[in-house]
């Protein structure tokens, strides 16, 4: 059986359709540049769910800006340029979330763990409660929440309480374990 090929639209006839809110448009649009736009971010190592959240970003994006592109012949670079500077933002926002083991605080042996400092006298448990005391309410909150609760709450609940990315909470935390040992260290 013989099967009739569609005329593959230019990009200008899919930014003129977009235009006018045409729905065959937006689906030559899809049919051409999904691929590519959902590849830029898999070639840089990022997750699936993190391609799919990129390619709904960069459409987003073209539905917002489409009235002001000059070239239409340009439209598969304008994408792809859109997507990859997405590609960097999240890898630069993840970049910066990290911390490195050896910086985080609450991993340090003499902070956590089996050899924990010795707080027992009562001078060491003052020292511990005036530092508390003269952080800032968030610090205080987040470390007492992570140390001092009867039952450690999960990241999800600190997140919620503290209104924060779960992300975040980790080098928050040692943020706050530093501020305070050098409150403590004052003395």
């Amino acid at each position: 059986m013989l099967q009739l090929k569609t005329k593959e639209w230019t990009d200008y006839e899919i930014i003129a359709a977009c235009r006018l809110g045409d729905e065959d448009g937006f689906a030559q649009l899809m049919r051409k540049y999904e691929r590519l736009i959902y590849s830029i971010p898999l070639n840089y190592g990022l997750s699936r769910a993190d391609a799919a959240d990129i390619a709904q970003v960069t459409l987003t994006i073209f539905l917002q800006r489409m009235d002001s592109l000059h070239d239409d012949s340009q439209l598969g670079a304008w994408l792809a340029t859109v997507a990859r500077r997405h590609c960097w933002r999240l890898m630069e926002q993840r970049r910066r979330e990290q911390i490195a083991p050896e910086e985080d605080l609450a991993e340090q042996e003499q902070l956590v763990g089996e050899h924990q400092p010795d707080f027992h006298s009562w001078e060491g448990l003052e020292r511990l409660n005036e530092g508390l005391s003269r952080l800032g309410e968030k610090c205080r909150g987040l470390l007492q929440a992570l140390y001092l609760e009867a039952e450690t709450p999960s990241y999800e609940e600190i997140s919620e309480r503290f209104q924060m990315r779960v992300g975040s909470i980790g080098p928050t935390r040692a943020r706050c374990l530093l501020k305070l040992r050098d409150l403590i260290g004052d003395w």
